[in-house]
């Protein structure tokens, strides 16, 4: 099944992203996870790739069993990050041989105790160069990428950073997920930018419920979203109550999401960090007003 088929406005789905375990024991839990979720019917999942490319081998194995063992699409996450071509290419063909039919490109995070990425020997140096590559070796894959509607933190300026994504694009994706942000109007804004900018793919927003206030201070430090002023005072008011930031965070990207699916989005992508609860509680909150 190719993800780019079952982005509908018309009947979105809803998907879960979740990272490799470093343990047999995470793994089981992994699975526990997905046995809660898939009452809610995910158009697909995904699984992420370590830091450093670090946990490339379990991230094949655990897209490969995902799809057989529970029937879910799963979509394996590819970077470029300490790759060579050939290494890149030989990756591709196990997921393929394993009947994967979708495929998340980026160019990945610089490796551990480094600030900026530098591309490997006989690698590439940006996801547009890794899409590009992987339709010239002629994979079928339906291919995602990474779109980021307050901008990348390594780019100057929101143009600069929507004419990397029309070429990342034009290379060959068939859609793109947004990197998490907690206020809509940064999507709306930019899927309008990125329509006027030529970009036609569907554009699926990102969505991270909140769960752990220190969490989500690192996340937004590192990646740049924005926190609006009223959601950030809540969130202090109740940083030491566990249960009242959990049913704050869930409310809020309950609303976010209301507000999404009113307005057509193709799907929505849940950033659930390995945890069904609060992405549980959202989504049967919206079918249930469906």
């Amino acid at each position: 099944m190719k993800i780019r088929n079952r982005l509908n406005p018309s009947n979105p789905c809803f998907s879960f992203e979740f990272f490799p375990p470093k343990t047999d024991e995470g793994v089981a839990n992994l699975f526990k996870t997905l046995e809660d979720l898939a009452p809610l019917q995910p158009g697909f999942v995904s699984v992420t790739y370590g830091a450093g490319g670090s946990t490339r081998d379990r991230t094949v194995e655990l897209v490969t069993r995902i799809k057989q063992e529970t029937g879910i699409e799963a979509m394996a996450h590819l970077t470029c990050v300490g790759h060579t071509r050939e290494e890149l290419r030989e990756l591709l063909k196990r997921l393929a041989d394993a009947k994967l039919d979708n495929v998340l490109v980026l160019r990945g995070d610089p490796p551990q105790g480094e600030k900026t990425f530098v591309a490997p020997a006989g690698g590439f140096k940006y996801a547009t160069e890794l899409v590009r590559f992987i339709r010239e070796e002629d994979f079928n894959f339906c291919l995602g990428g990474a779109c980021y509607p307050e901008g990348h933190v390594e780019t100057g300026s929101r143009d600069d950073d929507l004419r990397h994504l029309k070429e990342k694009v034009d290379a060959g994706l068939d859609f793109v997920v947004t990197q998490l942000f907690f206020d809509n109007a940064f999507y709306f804004d930019f899927v309008e930018r990125a329509r006027r900018a030529g970009i036609n793919v569907p554009i699926v927003p990102g969505i991270m419920p909140i769960t752990n206030y220190e969490q989500i201070q690192r996340f937004t430090r590192m990646c740049g979203a924005t926190v609006p002023m009223r959601l950030a005072l809540q969130l202090e008011r109740v940083k030491d109550q566990p249960d009242a930031l959990v049913q704050l965070g869930v409310a809020h990207a309950t609303v976010q999401c209301m507000e999404l699916l009113s307005r057509g989005v193709p799907g929505i992508h849940f950033y659930t960090l390995n945890k069904s609860p609060a992405t549980r509680m959202i989504v049967s909150a919206l079918r249930a007003r469906s």
